[in-house]
């Protein structure tokens, strides 16, 4: 829910967003929870009958075999192959890099006690991989190619079947095992339980439609999801020194992305706020996507107005914005004082573009304010922090009073048993 005016101290609006609706959701609640339910029970039976449904295509098999993989390779104009591949490097090599940060770990908390944790890559993850208006080549890449650098066993990839071949190439290149041609909830519902030809994946990651988003929040539980994505969003920190033009380009390269892209400006001079508003308006005349641009920034578009750096950083902070940009006098003090973001561009040379396609960090986000408690995706999200212990009698004799003199008081006869028995043993051994 976007903040109002008047919640918010220190700040005014130019240009504020039209007040959010709660949408169709009951409808596609029921329609999703239909398609699991057919699919769990009929498997590719019900898938096949949705693909045709939904995404009218009629399709012998799902999957793509390794001839038709390396078939949308090979048709890959030259320069697009080398910048996917540019684009899988620098995310491998940053995934890599934070992979080394995530350690195991052995210790000895007091004399006899002994933890530690493993890190256990998931077994096996399903990659939904999103069609859109445009072949999309960065989606698989920022879903496929961690998982594989962490470890996974097998990674699992479904697509719409009417999407570009390309994006089959994209899933090759980033390293999928497996492809299936498959959207919608209907994907969801197959890599979550199974099907005679989709494996089950113990978690599912990417992006999608609100179907796909509400199949991923109906599946959670027996098997894990990344997080649930609402439309994207985009939110420009800047003072006096921000550039008009620059802003206003890098918001409408966003908004394009979709009707309801949420993208801004929270800036402390008035004088850039009118000036960017202008800008805008001026830009949509020439962009050739200004069929999406344009409803984007007339519905969801916003331009704050703060009396100061501190109400400029709490504003920022209270939307957590999926993608912020930080374009002030000294971006890097700024950054260090902006707590809650998807992820973050300090300067303005950084732009959400670079990471959208090939830089090397993730745009898969948090969105809708999740950047209050989560990042997001990375590595990390295909291991698992598996903790262990092991005690000897020093341990036991540490440990074993207080365990069983907690369980009596709690009432636990048989928790003060399992925890005085090894003390007992000891004592009569000794």
């Amino acid at each position: 829910m976007n903040p109002t005016p008047s919640s918010v101290p220190g700040v005014t609006w130019l240009k504020a967003p039209a007040p959010a609706t709660s949408g169709d959701t009951a409808r596609i609640e029921a329609l999703v929870a239909e398609v699991l339910r057919e699919v769990r029970q009929s498997g590719d039976a019900a898938v096949a009958r949705f693909a045709l449904e939904f995404d009218k295509a009629e399709l012998a098999a799902f999957e793509v075999p390794m001839e038709d993989r390396l078939a949308a390779v090979a048709e890959l104009d030259p320069q697009t192959r080398a910048d996917t591949e540019f684009a899988i490097a620098n995310v491998r090599a940053f995934a890599q890099a934070q992979l080394a940060t995530i350690l195991p770990l052995e210790t000895e908390i007091r004399p006899g006690v002994f933890m530690g944790h493993r890190v256990i890559p998931i077994e096996r993850v399903g990659c939904y991989v999103p069609g859109g208006r445009f072949p999309l080549l960065s989606a698989p890449v920022m879903t496929i190619v961690p998982a594989k650098v962490a470890g996974v066993d097998e990674v699992v990839a479904c697509l719409p079947p009417n999407a570009h071949r390309a994006m089959i190439a994209g899933c090759h290149l980033s390293g999928a095992d497996r492809i299936f041609r498959i959207g919608g909830a209907q994907a969801i519902a197959a890599m979550a339980y199974g099907t005679e030809t989709v494996p089950q994946v113990v978690k599912i990651v990417g992006p999608g439609n609100a179907f796909v988003n509400e199949a991923k929040r109906q599946v959670f539980g027996p098997v894990g999801i990344d997080q649930l994505a609402g439309p994207s969003e985009i939110f420009i920190l800047a003072d006096s020194t921000g550039d008009a033009q620059m802003i206003a380009t890098d918001l409408l390269a966003q908004a394009e992305h979709d009707v309801r892209t949420r993208v801004g400006l929270i800036t402390t001079d008035a004088g850039l706020a009118a000036a960017v508003l202008a800008e805008v308006e001026a830009q949509l005349e020439t962009l050739s996507t200004a069929h999406v641009a344009a409803p984007a920034w007339r519905d969801f578009g916003e331009i704050a107005i703060c009396d100061d750096e501190a109400a400029m950083i709490a504003y920022s902070d209270l939307i957590a914005a999926e993608h912020l940009q930080v374009h002030t006098a000294d971006p890097h003090a700024m950054a260090k004082r902006l707590r809650n973001y998807g992820s973050l561009f300090i300067g303005e040379l950084a732009s959400v573009v670079y990471s959208d396609k090939c830089s090397g960090t993730n745009h898969t986000l948090p969105t809708m304010a999740a950047g209050r408690y989560t990042g997001g995706l990375w590595v990390g999200a295909y291991v698992k922090i598996a903790t262990h212990q092991w005690l000897d009698e020093r341990g036991v004799a540490a440990v074993a009073p207080p365990a069983a003199r907690q369980s009596a008081s709690e009432g636990l006869e048989g928790h003060r048993r399992a925890a005085q028995l090894r003390l007992d043993r000891m004592q009569v051994k000794g």
